[in-house]
């Protein structure tokens, strides 16, 4: 039991050292914008140094693909368009429960605007229970629980394009756009082998490619994101050197280099002080390693203004590339975002549909033994541990 008594006594040192972190960052983001100046005034110089520094930076800058001064207003959305949406929930296999086995949900959603259709809001249930499913990841050192998550957002891509299939085959135009939470660059790949690696990602960037010929922006959105990007590429300009070269002149420790003044200062930040609501900034390509094995499906991103937070919203480089389809996806994103009061109703609702309760899970495992009563397997039982659990201790 939590003694509140205990806990309030530590509240004091937590507000007095947030304070000091809160005028520490106000002079961290004071450089910040002086770098952003000389930026702007030095982007070729700047670019260059990133070309010329190759693998030697030890940290992963952004890459600004328009002019930094970048300030785009989002066009308003079109009275007529629909938004299509996936989320996943899943519970957890375990060696105490009857079988040891996973479950994946996904919730998506259809949201018709304009055109007086009904919406479509459902969630699609999968069980795991084969060796190949629960035992494969093994080989490459991978706990089943962390292969579990990365089929979970193997599957919110599949669904997402098979609704979006199933959506233009019906004969529909309109403008559209497919939402999915979350960041699109899967940077917890990258030490992973080859083969696991392929065998998570193509799917994936099979998705991709169905939303790229049916003209559907796909869209992540990240709300209060973490990232340092832009503020790993105004950290060019705080190195001495011409050409960066951490391995060398800092031997290969960024923390506590000259370099790293502006941490923990995130780029959201920044950007506040930048855009005003309904603005876009310029469009940044991402160098996290994990890239090099995306080929054609490099991810770009922007920060957005909804009015209540900066959200970094990344996309596929095909969405950049087509500003019809990027302004598109942007407006019916801020569209989603203002009608969700903060945050995308559509990513909502399907979070809302996919979301699974430890009451679902109690109901789960509970099926599952009744199922096993039923073809004479009654003597597999849960653990006594978790058979204790499930009494009352009163």
């Amino acid at each position: 039991m939590l003694d509140f008594n205990k806990l309030a006594g530590q509240l004091p040192d937590l507000s007095r050292y947030l304070t000091q972190e809160t005028l520490a960052n106000r002079q961290k983001l004071q450089v910040a914008q002086e770098l952003l100046r000389q930026a702007i005034d030095q982007q070729p110089d700047w670019l260059e140094r990133i070309q010329s520094a190759g693998s030697g930076l030890g940290f992963s800058p952004a890459v600004p693909l328009e002019p930094l001064t970048t300030r785009v207003t989002i066009p308003p959305a079109p009275a007529v368009h629909t938004v299509l949406a996936t989320d996943g929930s899943q519970i957890s296999p375990s060696h105490h429960e009857a079988v040891y086995c996973y479950l994946i949900n996904i919730g998506y959603v259809l949201l018709h605007y304009g055109s007086g259709r009904l919406p479509r809001l459902d969630s699609i249930p999968e069980v795991f229970y084969q060796s190949q499913d629960l035992y494969q990841c093994r080989q490459w050192g991978m706990r089943t629980e962390e292969w579990l998550g990365h089929r979970r957002t193997q599957l919110e891509a599949t669904i997402l394009a098979e609704l979006a299939t199933d959506w233009r085959g019906a004969g529909l135009s309109e403008p559209a756009v497919a939402l999915v939470d979350g960041s699109l660059t899967y940077w917890f790949l990258e030490g992973l082998p080859a083969p696991a690696r392929s065998l998570i990602l193509t799917p994936i960037f099979e998705a991709w490619q169905v939303c790229q010929r049916l003209g559907v922006p796909l869209m992540s959105y990240l709300s209060a994101g973490r990232s340092l990007e832009v503020m790993n590429f105004l950290r060019l300009g705080l190195c001495p050197h011409l050409v960066p070269d951490c391995q060398n002149h800092c031997d290969g420790h960024t923390e506590g280099a000259p370099c790293d003044k502006l941490k923990p200062l995130r780029d959201t930040t920044l950007m506040q002080t930048w855009l005003e609501p309904g603005q876009r900034g310029p469009l940044w390509r991402s160098t996290n390693r994990i890239l090099e094995h995306y080929g054609e499906q490099q991810v770009v991103f922007c920060y957005v203004n909804v009015g209540t937070e900066i959200a970094r919203v990344e996309f596929p480089a095909w969405v950049a590339a087509e500003k019809k389809l990027l302004d598109q996806g942007l407006s019916l994103l801020l569209a989603q975002v203002e009608k969700g009061y903060g945050y995308p109703v559509a990513l909502a609702e399907a979070h809302h549909q996919a979301v699974v309760r430890a009451g679902d899970r109690a109901r789960f495992f509970a099926l599952i033994e009744e199922q096993l009563q039923r073809s004479g397997l009654g003597q597999l039982l849960p653990s006594a541990k978790e058979s204790r659990k499930r009494e009352s201790l009163a």
